[in-house]
């Protein structure tokens, strides 16, 4: 079975079978397809596409690359993916929360690059905390505490993260067909037999516009059907930043302020949604009006932040920081950002928010690159809301005064105001279940 004709059939337009992906992925794996070859492959894939068969043929060999966790012993087990987005620290607050409500949660975390935010990094804002986690310490860690938070082991999926390599500096990262593959393979791997998918659609996403993230959300809910797993896909807005922060340990505050009820309504409304499918998954709730109700009560009663303390120290962190912010990283600068006129708020650019977070510290432009946890941004205006000219609409913190008081400069020019109302946008654009 040569490579080269395998290229230039899909090159070609033509489908490829389930025994030809497996031997050009286990061919990769093994070194004896080399590099440009399979980037070649992969460059053939961005511009013809794979059909419904083949990416379900490249997600199964690219699960086979390494082990399978076995979760069927564990029904009640829930896993939730979110494709990245600007201040999304979804993760932090559905875990403890979704936890406290009965069900168990194991969930694999990566690092940021880029304009968005990683959940790892993120995590590593408490004292302390380890990440890097075995797959038999996180089957212990859920066990015992009913969750943990780990970095995406290399015992599973390994071609994952050398095609994605690939993916990053042959400019095919933004493949509907590959992504889904990738994302699935991870999760598919990691066990869980429910799954709830976060697609994010705006200018602070993979995925611009909606179309592209309901083609997303299909694939990926699509794989998890054939794979015999019940997933539902919810499709979210991301054209303005999640939340009010933006950057490692202010999303960390955020997220605790969120456990506590007292988080910004637009992710206080996407945790009780995405995590009332979480709920009803895990066979915890029967329906998602109920599960909201049992989030609700997990929020009120201090149940959900009792959790994330439990975790934090299950983990080896310092679940003090849980109440005490002063314990966090934090920035030697902090510069008021002011609206630059009078008027409605019509479009917070999230693409330039997290940009500018990165530009600070708070992200990486290479992977392994070196981050300042304290770092970001605050913006508390949202579209739709009217500001007056020099109002204080947010804050930036940084490691020096010049840096801080340019950012803060041009996260005032991020938002479009003008003197027309504007209409808040809706945050769930979408839903798409197995069925």
């Amino acid at each position: 079975m040569r490579v080269y004709e395998l290229i230039r059939r899909k090159r070609d337009g033509e489908e490829l079978t389930p025994e030809e992906v497996r031997h050009l992925v286990e061919g990769f794996v093994k070194g004896e397809v080399p590099d440009y070859q399979m980037a070649a492959f992969l460059m053939a894939v961005y511009f013809r596409g794979l059909n419904e068969r083949e990416v379900l043929a490249l997600t199964e060999a690219m699960i086979e690359s390494g082990e399978r966790l076995d979760l069927t012993h564990m029904p009640d087990i829930v896993d939730k993916h979110s494709t990245g987005g600007v201040g999304d620290k979804t993760t932090l607050v559905l875990v403890p929360l979704v936890a406290a409500c009965g069900a168990r949660v194991l969930k694999m975390s990566g690092r940021g690059l880029g304009f968005t935010g990683g959940t790892i990094d993120k995590l590593e804002s408490f004292p302390g905390i380890r990440t890097e986690l075995s797959l038999d310490e996180m089957l212990a860690l859920v066990q015992a505490h009913a969750a943990c938070i780990g970095e995406q082991t290399v015992e599973l999926t390994s071609a994952d993260k050398r095609i994605y390599a690939l993916r990053d500096v042959t400019s095919t990262v933004d493949s509907i067909p590959l992504v889904a593959a990738s994302v699935m393979s991870k999760k598919l791997a990691a066990g869980a037999q429910g799954l709830v998918l976060d697609v994010k659609c705006g200018r602070g996403a993979f995925a611009k516009d909606l179309p592209t993230a309901e083609a997303l959300a299909r694939a990926m809910v699509d794989l998890a059907r054939r794979s015999g797993r019940r997933a539902v896909a919810l499709i979210t807005a991301m054209d303005q930043p999640l939340g009010f922060a933006v950057g490692n340990a202010l999303e960390v505050k955020e997220a605790i302020a969120a456990l506590r009820g007292e988080g910004p309504a637009d992710l206080m409304e996407l945790v009780l949604a995405l995590g009332s499918e979480m709920l009803v998954l895990a066979g915890k709730a029967p329906d998602i009006e109920q599960a909201g109700w049992q989030l609700a009560q997990a929020l009120d009663s201090g149940a959900a932040l009792d959790k994330l303390r439990e975790i934090v120290e299950a983990q080896g962190g310092d679940p003090r920081a849980c109440d005490d912010p002063s314990l966090l990283p934090a920035a030697g600068y902090v510069e008021e950002i002011r609206a630059p006129r009078a008027g409605f708020v019509h479009a917070i650019d999230a693409y330039a928010v997290g940009s500018l977070s990165m530009g600070l510290g708070a992200g990486r432009a290479v992977q392994g690159g070196s981050l300042d946890l304290g770092v970001g941004l605050e913006l508390f205006a949202k579209v739709g809301q009217r500001v007056e000219t020099g109002e204080v609409v947010g804050r930036v913190h940084a490691a020096q005064k010049d840096a801080a008081r340019q950012a803060a400069r041009a996260a005032a020019e991020a938002l479009t105001i003008r003197e027309t109302p504007a209409a808040k946008p809706p945050l769930i654009l979408g839903r798409v279940p197995t069925v």
